[in-house]
């Protein structure tokens, strides 16, 4: 919504707002519409369209009718409405306006003093579940898929980097006045103070989120276990990401992922600054001694989230195209970003997410390697050339993740690692390849295997609806109504 919008919608309720409490005031002093419109010197008509917020009044006429009134202007430009009654007319003329009755082809009706106030309760709820139900149906798996699909066209357009993201990290960072380099836990904190919030870590946080903001005390929520299974710096600073981006409750799931990844491209930002990070990257460049490990280690952060900034600054500041996996152990793609013609995966949509990974690629590859201390390197030729990637394995809650970082041949002459023995060969971008079983194996046990299948638990579940989707916003308010001062 544009600020234009915002204004207009403001200006649209102060009219409804003083409206109503022009009626309501002249119903209580027992005066007709046309006895208050003779004693300011108005047409009946122009007084209703100003009762029912259709015509804002001018200063000069405000005065007029206060004074009518016994009152005064102070009073009549209140933000409150003065009953629950009111409150109720000024939200169905609201609704009656909006983007669900136009839809319905429902024209605005006059709302009239017989009509009980169950009634207007009645068709705010209806008008509330219709735009739940939309909300839900435009949920789709296949929607999701496309949104994602046009999300990534994005990122790769702009080489994953977005220099407004960029701006904000270094303006925050500026206002706490933080020297550069890694981000202290106390810096977290300081910008938490900067943006008016306070920390507070609870132990019984609702199971469908990682942190609650209570934007009314200025209070936000974190686990109280988020010490042992992570960063606290990533909770807080993700968490506050939203408040600083000026984010509004997403209307679509294209809305919630491009969000989702803002809020991951400010964070990885903030943790690792650009302007700190680039001349440290650019000298290991001309040194030929790029590292994703070095860029962990330097900054206390994860190897995704050091794997994921590299991305955002190879191309644009190192000339160096590049790509990035996610990759379950199960050898489902969880995410994936490439500038650099790697040819992944895809369904019919285009969707690389949910795809599975060649077994002989570097992300399925690395699973099968005892050590887990010193990252993995491997060549592998593939339909489109040859890549060089490095990967390491991280456990979640949701089992072990490969994640890793590739280039083209051509360009891993600037990477430590270069120098591996390791090679691969995978053709399932052009060909099977790995998609079925060699064939004297499908000869020998097609007809004598009956594999009990192991169903992922989201194969068959829907796809989370809800402006937050998955989010259960009842466990929420409850825990906010628990946790609220007194």
């Amino acid at each position: 919504m544009t600020i234009a919008e915002e204004l207009a919608d403001d200006a649209e309720a102060d009219a409804l707002t003083i409206g109503r409490r022009i009626r309501q005031l002249r119903t209580q002093r027992g005066m007709t519409l046309e006895e208050l419109a003779a004693s300011v010197d108005r047409a009946p008509s122009q007084l209703s369209m100003i009762e029912n917020g259709k015509r804002e009044p001018k200063l000069t006429l405000l005065r007029a009718i206060a004074k009518s009134l016994g009152t005064s202007i102070d009073a009549l430009l209140e933000a409150e409405p003065l009953d629950e009654r009111a409150s109720l007319e000024i939200s169905l003329e609201r609704a009656m306006r909006g983007q669900t009755f136009q839809a319905l082809g429902i024209e605005p009706f006059r709302i009239g003093k017989a009509m009980p106030d169950e009634a207007l309760r009645t068709m705010l709820a209806l008008q509330s579940e219709i735009e739940r139900l939309r909300d839900e149906r435009s949920a789709t798996p296949e929607e999701a898929r496309r949104a994602n699909v046009d999300l990534r066209h994005l990122m790769r357009e702009q080489n994953n980097y977005f220099g407004d993201l960029e701006q904000h990290a270094r303006s925050l960072l500026d206002a706490v006045g933080h020297p550069g380099g890694p981000l202290t836990q106390r810096t977290a904190s300081d910008i938490a103070a900067h943006l008016g919030f306070t920390l507070h870590y609870v132990p019984d946080l609702p199971q469908t989120t990682r942190s609650v903001a209570d934007l009314k005390h200025g209070r936000l929520y974190l686990s109280s276990r988020v010490a042992a299974k992570g960063d606290s710096r990533t909770a807080v600073l993700q968490a506050l990401s939203s408040r600083i981006l000026g984010h509004r409750e997403p209307t679509s799931y294209a809305e919630f992922l491009r969000q989702r990844v803002e809020t991951n491209y400010l964070t990885g930002a903030l943790l690792i600054p650009e302007a700190h990070v680039v001349p440290a990257l650019q000298e290991a460049k001309a040194n030929r001694a790029i590292s994703i490990e070095d860029l962990r280690d330097g900054y206390s952060v994860s190897y995704e989230t050091a794997a994921h900034r590299f991305t955002n600054l190879a191309t644009v500041h190192l000339g160096i195209p590049v790509h990035f996996l996610k990759v379950h152990e199960s050898g489902t793609i969880t995410k994936a970003y490439e500038n650099d013609d790697v040819n992944f995966p895809t369904d019919r949509l285009g969707s690389i997410e949910g795809q599975m990974c060649c077994r002989r690629w570097t992300s399925r590859v690395v699973f099968d390697v005892d050590d887990r201390f010193n990252p993995y390197y491997q060549y592998t030729d593939t339909g489109n050339g040859t890549y060089w990637c490095t990967a390491r394995v991280e456990n979640s809650s949701e089992g072990q993740h490969s994640v890793s970082v590739g280039v083209r041949f051509d360009d891993t002459k600037w990477f430590l690692g270069r120098d591996t023995p390791n090679r691969g060969v995978s053709k399932h971008s052009v060909e099977v390849c790995c998609r079925r079983a060699p064939a004297d194996l499908e000869a020998a046990w097609r007809e004598n295997a009956w594999p009990n299948v192991r169903t992922p638990r989201t194969l068959l579940a829907t796809l989370p609806t809800g402006a937050f989707p998955g989010v259960d916003t009842t466990e929420v308010y409850e825990f906010l109504s628990a946790h609220a001062p007194r």
